[in-house]
């Protein structure tokens, strides 16, 4: 006989057969299979197409497409990789097609277009959009006008800039502002113009356009560089007066100053300056001032400067390892320098190669052959540059010989890794 809860379990098995094999049932499988995969994503294909022409079908299939045309970096990488192949026609017909659609009437999408324009180099299809923003019902303002500016100091040519600044805002009746100023004044300091530079910040400040920090911090890079260091005191102390108080970068710039001129105590004041008015410093400022000690010949204050900031918790990047790495050695300190430079490697960075052989050539003349020895293993190979980077490294160094079994095995095709611990000896 039977029990109720086994007659149950029958009952619902033979529902579940019986439905299964329903009409309904079957046609919906059927459905199911005749169903087509789902398409990759618009965005997905753009970044996997690698032909120019392909590329450039596939964008303009989905030039109203709102996940494309609204997402900036597909716009950037698409016309950079355009560019990379010499298809600049591909460009202009794809930003021109994008003119008399709605979002061409945006002036931050004509902005975007302008500055595409500029970083493929059609500088002259650049400075046309701006001057026809009205024919697509587009609004100028300063924006669009500072973009066009931007487009134009990449050329480095002073007489357009100098020709755009004087026509352009007043038929537009645009007033220039604070980023206008900036974005001429850097311009001019590249090209060596730093009179002219500073005068227009003069001038700028008497139509009532005030320079911030970022104006003072440009100038002061400037004539510090060119060995103007008065003017660029000048400048410091004009700044403070004038109630614009500095930022990071104002004070690495005068940290460089101070180091490049050997005055690596007023270095260090500057950097204690900073942590006293609440100014953070980063890692190009420890880079300067530990630099600064080490290029006066104080190594032991460097050193101190180095592992105080260690013992506060401070994180340094690979540049700072390959200051101290390169000092230390000079300062024959190769025991600390090997430290270092093991600790650098498991952090998978890796130092300059003239530096690693300065290294391993003082670890030889010591007579420490052991500590010459680099494991690298697996998980510090895990990039093709870093391959590359020991290939280059064991040319350079034709006097090291391999002591344990490599395997080398393909991955995904050109990428290759080590599988087992390669170890690089310097010979006796």
């Amino acid at each position: 006989m039977l029990s109720l809860r086994n007659t149950r379990r029958f009952c619902n098995f033979a529902a579940s057969v019986a439905l299964s094999r329903s009409p309904a049932a079957v046609s919906n499988r059927i459905q199911n299979q005749n169903q087509k995969p789902l398409e990759e994503p618009a965005l997905v294909k753009l970044k996997a197409e690698r032909d120019p022409e392909k590329l450039f079908n596939l964008f303009k299939a989905n030039a109203e497409n709102r996940l494309v045309v609204e997402n900036r970096f597909a716009f950037e990488d698409t016309v950079s990789r355009l560019a990379g192949a010499n298809r600049f026609d591909y460009i202009e017909h794809l930003l021109e097609h994008q003119k008399p659609l709605p979002q061409g009437r945006r002036e931050g999408f004509m902005v975007r277009i302008i500055m595409l324009y500029g970083k493929a180099g059609m500088i002259k299809h650049a400075i046309d959009t701006f001057y026809n923003m009205h024919l697509h019902g587009c609004k100028r303002t300063v924006k669009s006008v500072n973009a066009a500016l931007k487009v134009l100091t990449g050329t480095r040519d002073l007489a357009a800039i100098e020709a755009f600044v004087n026509e352009a805002p007043k038929k537009f009746d645009i007033e220039l502002d604070i980023f206008s100023v900036n974005i001429i004044v850097k311009a001019l300091c590249e090209t060596g113009n730093l009179d002219k530079a500073y005068l227009l910040m003069v001038e700028m400040e008497k139509s009532g356009v005030r320079p911030d920090v970022i104006t003072y911090t440009t100038l002061m890079s400037a004539f510090y560089k060119n060995n103007r260091s008065e003017i660029g005191n000048g400048l410091w102390n004009l700044m403070v007066l004038k109630g614009c108080l500095p930022n990071l970068a104002t004070f690495n710039v005068r940290i460089q100053y101070l180091v490049n001129i050997r005055r690596a105590w007023h270095a260090n004041d500057v950097m204690r300056l900073m942590l006293k008015i609440g100014i953070v410093p980063d890692e190009v400022t420890y880079n300067l001032v530990i630099k600064g000690f080490f290029q006066t010949g104080k190594l032991e204050m460097a050193k101190m400067v180095y592992f105080s900031l260690r013992g506060k918790g401070h994180k340094f990047n690979v540049k700072v390892y390959q200051t101290m790495v390169h000092y230390l050695c000079k300062g024959g300190e190769f025991d600390l320098a090997y430290t270092m430079c093991r600790d650098c490697m498991r952090n998978n960075w890796f130092l300059n190669v003239d530096t690693i052989h300065t290294l391993l050539e003082g670890l030889k003349k010591n007579g420490q052959l052991n500590k010459a020895k680099f494991q690298l293993t697996k998980s510090w190979l895990t990039s093709q540059k870093s391959v590359l980077s020991l290939c280059y490294l064991l040319l350079r160094c034709q006097h090291w010989t391999k002591v344990a079994n490599q395997n080398w095995h393909s991955l995904k095709g050109k990428r290759g890794v080590l599988e087992k611990g390669y170890c690089c000896e310097v010979m006796g």
